[in-house]
């Protein structure tokens, strides 16, 4: 037998549905935006997670990789810490070096790791060869297969450096590594080679551990590593755990907050469908007695008031879901350009789990009520009915009737006490529709101060380049495992290379000093460096005199101050298991320093890993542009004009910079916390207007005795809204601080998925004004889903109110 039943049964369900049009409404919107939120959410942590484990798995991946330095450690003694106590598998060693290869069009790529073995397949970090063949003798190279595309492809040479007689490699394949151990493959011989061109070289070794699913465990696994050979010997390490959060972060960020914005509106759901029915029980009595008094049974009376619930949240429900896979595309979009050439879409059983589930909740949420409508006696249902109810709440007239206000607004406060469990649910739907508005308030405003301490050249008024723009570079291709159409949240241009100069920096830097107008500036290039233990290459920001006003948000330690010192973001600390205060070696074109970490930066860069340290540290480095502050009351347009003058001659250009504004990710957060809050503001709107409906009809007759007495329209609006302004009042008190400590707990979680903490100005976002108007937006909901009800009951005629009943 169907849900409806057949005959009479149907007939009720249907009347009922058509009849409540403002539960019926109310029901729809609930659970479309409970599944919404539920389906983007699931189909994230499906994304952020079962691509790589899968991969990694198939290829038997690296849980560590690790460099070791050649003139302290032989051979055969990194061979060895491959039978360790807990090594289940190791591959190698391998040669390995750092290299910048040239295309055919004399573009010169990032800097790569090339690692030498002799095939694809080992006991650990079985290469997937995605097109061509491996290597078979030197002079050839496989390159991961983020590099292939019209620019380079099969067959294409690249030059291994930019010198007119170094050698020619020709490409031959192109290969996956789910481990990112490398960016490019070759015989060992090939590397040998290229490292008499002046590469260092180290030995690669791969490892798969008994145990090394938590960074307390890399840590361990690590240490023994470094013990078993020599002091110094162990470069550096990577994690796979480092590696598994980066390829999973494109849209790892956003689970947390959509999870906490889905859990929001479920629970909204629930109250506002318990609520709807309960209040559809209580105004029905009389309809109940009358349906028993013809002859339907108990039973049939609990299955047409849970229909009722469960057709308009079927259709809210697969509106749901159809919104919940549209939100979802562009973050899973996103999440496929990580992987690659795995195919991501929002699981089957997503859309199925989710659905089923929320069909469920509003089942179970109507079922109570609905027992009660079952329960009910015939006569009892049917005297009640037919005469307000008296006595429930007269104390709080009494008292209200106290206070120096209107009799009209200390009626309408006194209301509330009338139906309690009633009164109950419209707090909790102000109160969750205030928790949403607060904690998208403080998401959105993190998520700005995160986009302006990101771009942190838009600080300076104006930039000055030793280049003109006609002169630059053409943008690279993106490092391995990364994607060019894979949006930044911060808004920075990709990694860059460095650019031909055409102005001698020293002649634009002695032009900025003489400019009047000048107040503090800096120099600043942007390039690549190697560092030991880390493949491929990372990106690193060389600063030229007193930087710290563009320089990132620390999260501890300290902003560089003189030559010696590197700062660093949370994801390089981990993947190379290094704290502040150690030591790093890094390599600019020909030149190394060891470096002290000095700082931990706040950086959302994605899985790049981008350094800061000081100009002085390579004598041949030198400033791209400076990041020039001028002086009150100075035109930053009228500044950049006549510095342009001045440097256009020698080669170089200078304009101003616009502020910062929110790009790629932060922006689809930014706009999709701005959607799931509206809805969710929508859906307590509209649970204050199905009590406020309910309750206004029920009192139909005593309003019409109001309006007898003398009661004028504008008296009778009023006293509807203030039956709910005082539960705004309330929800208000109760949703701001729960807002506030929801914006406190998602976003440390939001940090953590993208690899790094949240610094204080990220967090400490409100101001105390701000959360003030937070809390009057408790009376703002409550006052807005009033407000058609009240129109309605300031509007009805006198006598009409009275012959209702």
């Amino acid at each position: 037998m169907s849900l409806l039943g057949t005959g009479a049964l149907g007939r009720v369900v249907r009347s009922g549905v058509g009849r409540r049009r403002v539960q019926t409404v109310v029901i729809a919107v609930a659970t479309m935006m409970a599944v919404a939120s539920a389906v983007v959410a699931g189909s994230l942590m499906v994304a952020a997670a079962a691509p790589f484990d899968h991969a990694f798995g198939e290829q038997r991946g690296a849980h560590i990789t690790a460099q070791f330095d050649p003139d302290k450690a032989s051979g055969t003694q990194v061979a060895k810490t491959g039978k360790l106590a807990g090594v289940t598998a190791s591959a190698g060693p391998y040669p390995s070096t750092a290299f910048r290869p040239v295309d055919r069009s004399g573009f010169r790529m990032p800097t790569l790791t090339l690692a030498g073995r002799p095939g694809p397949d080992g006991d650990v970090d079985r290469v997937d060869l995605k097109s061509g063949r491996w290597p078979r003798k030197p002079g050839e190279i496989v390159l991961d297969a983020s590099f292939e595309g019209p620019a380079i492809g099969i067959g294409a040479p690249l030059k291994a450096a930019h010198a007119k007689n170094a050698p020619t490699l020709s490409v031959v394949g192109f290969a996956v590594s789910a481990s990112r151990t490398t960016d490019a493959w070759t015989t060992p011989a090939q590397v040998g080679a290229l490292a008499e061109e002046g590469g260092p070289v180290t030995r690669q070794m791969l490892y798969r551990f008994d145990s090394a699913s938590t960074k307390g465990q890399i840590l361990a696994d690590r240490k023994k590593l470094a013990a078993s050979v020599g002091p110094g010997a162990l470069l550096g390490t990577q994690s796979w755990l480092d590696t598994k959060r980066a390829a999973d972060q494109g849209a790892a960020a956003t689970v947390p907050f959509v999870m906490a914005f889905g859990v929001l509106g479920i629970v909204m759901s629930v109250i506002i469908v318990s609520s709807v029915i309960s209040g559809a029980v209580g105004t029905s009595l009389r309809r109940i007695g009358i349906l028993k008094a013809i002859g339907f049974t108990p039973r049939e009376v609990v299955r047409a008031y849970v229909a009722q619930a469960l057709i308009p949240a079927g259709a809210g429900i697969a509106l749901g879901v159809v919104l919940g896979n549209l939100l979802a595309v562009p973050l899973l979009a996103d999440t496929a350009e990580v992987y690659g050439t795995v195919s991501l879409s929002v699981a089957w059983w997503v859309d199925v789990t989710v659905p089923a589930a929320a069909l469920v909740i509003v089942g179970l949420a109507a079922l109570i009520p609905a027992l009660r409508a079952g329960r009910l006696r015939t006569v009892e249902a049917i005297a009640v009915g037919r005469s307000p109810r008296t006595g429930r709440g007269q104390w709080a007239h009494r008292v209200m009737g106290l206070l120096p206000l209107p009799r009209p607004v200390t009626y309408g406060l006194a209301t509330p006490f009338t139906h309690p469990v009633r009164t109950l649910a419209m707090l909790l739907a102000v109160a969750f529709g205030t928790v949403a508005a607060t904690f998208a308030v403080g998401l959105t405003s993190s998520l700005t101060e995160i986009g302006t301490s990101q771009n942190t050249e838009s600080r300076a008024a104006v930039t000055v380049t030793t280049t003109k723009p006609n002169t630059l570079a053409p943008p690279p291709p993106p490092p391995a495992g990364e994607s060019a159409a894979s949006p930044s949240p911060t808004g920075d241009s990709a990694t860059h290379t460095p650019q031909p100069r055409a102005a001698d920096p020293a002649k634009v830097r002695a032009a900025i000093t003489a400019q009047t107008g000048t107040g503090s500036y800096y120099g600043k290039d942007r390039t690549e460096v190697a560092v030991a233990g880390v493949s491929g290459a990372v990106q690193a920001s060389l600063y030229e005199g007193e930087s710290r006003s563009g320089g990132y948000e620390m999260i501890s330690g300290h902003w560089i101050t003189g030559k010696g010192q590197v700062v660093v973001p949370t994801r390089f600390l981990e993947r190379t298991s290094a704290e502040v205060g150690d030591t790093v070696r890094v390599t600019y074109e020909k030149e190394t320093a060891n470096l002290r970490i000095v700082g931990e930066s706040f950086d959302t860069s994605g899985s790049k890993l981008e350094l800061h340290m000081a100009m002085a540290n390579f004598a041949s480095a030198e400033p791209a542009s400076f990041l020039v502050e001028v002086k009150p009351g100075v035109s930053a347009d009228a500044y950049a004009q006549k510095i342009a003058a001045a440097v256009q001659p020698l080669g170089g250009d200078a304009t101003t910079n616009a502020s910062s504004g929110q790009e790629g990710v932060i922006l689809i957060m930014s706009a999709m916390a701005v959607l799931l809050t509206a809805m969710l503001i929508c859906v307590a709107g509209l649970g204050v207007l199905n009590s406020v409906v309910l309750d206004t009809r029920e009192r139909v007759h005593d309003l019409g005795v109001c309006k007898a007495i003398g009661m004028s329209p504008r008296q009778t609006m009023n006293l509807v809204l203030a039956s709910v302004a005082a539960i705004g009042v309330a929800g208000g008190l109760i949703g701001v601080p729960t807002g506030y400590a929801l914006h406190g707990l998602v976003m440390p979680l939001m940090g953590h998925a993208v690899g790094t903490s949240m610094p204080p100005p990220v967090i400490d976002v409100y101001e105390p004004a701000e959360l003030l108007l937070l809390g009057l937006g408790g009376v703002v909901i409550a006052v807005l889903g009033a407000l058609i009800p009240a129109a309605w009951a300031a509007r009805a005629r006198t006598a009409t109110a009275l012959r209702t009943e």
